[in-house]
């Protein structure tokens, strides 16, 4: 089954931010992720509204939670620190 990152932000430092993107992306790349949602127009229908959406498939849900839990990922994370508002979580897919 495929895995995903679905993360849901409120960009609170857009240079950390930018900053946090670039060492991201190296985990997606590494763990074969591809971008499907990366911002774009929005509608929030219920619940909390947030600035931005993410959604990043990768080939299993193993391979989610390891770029999650890579080096390069958690370098990204610290990046931001504790000033950050998001949602991120980490689902399996259903085919």
């Amino acid at each position: 089954m495929k895995g995903y990152w679905i993360v849901k932000v409120n960009v609170l430092d857009m240079e950390k931010q930018k900053e946090y993107a670039s060492y991201a992306g190296e985990a997606v790349k590494k763990f074969e992720g591809k971008f499907l949602v990366r911002g774009g127009e929005q509608s929030t229908k219920e619940g909390k509204e947030y600035q931005r959406n993410v959604v990043v498939e990768f080939p299993s849900y193993e391979q989610a939670k390891s770029a999650y839990e890579s080096n390069e990922y958690q370098s990204a994370k610290k990046i931001l620190g504790n000033n950050k508002d998001r949602i991120f979580a980490i689902v399996e897919g259903t085919q």
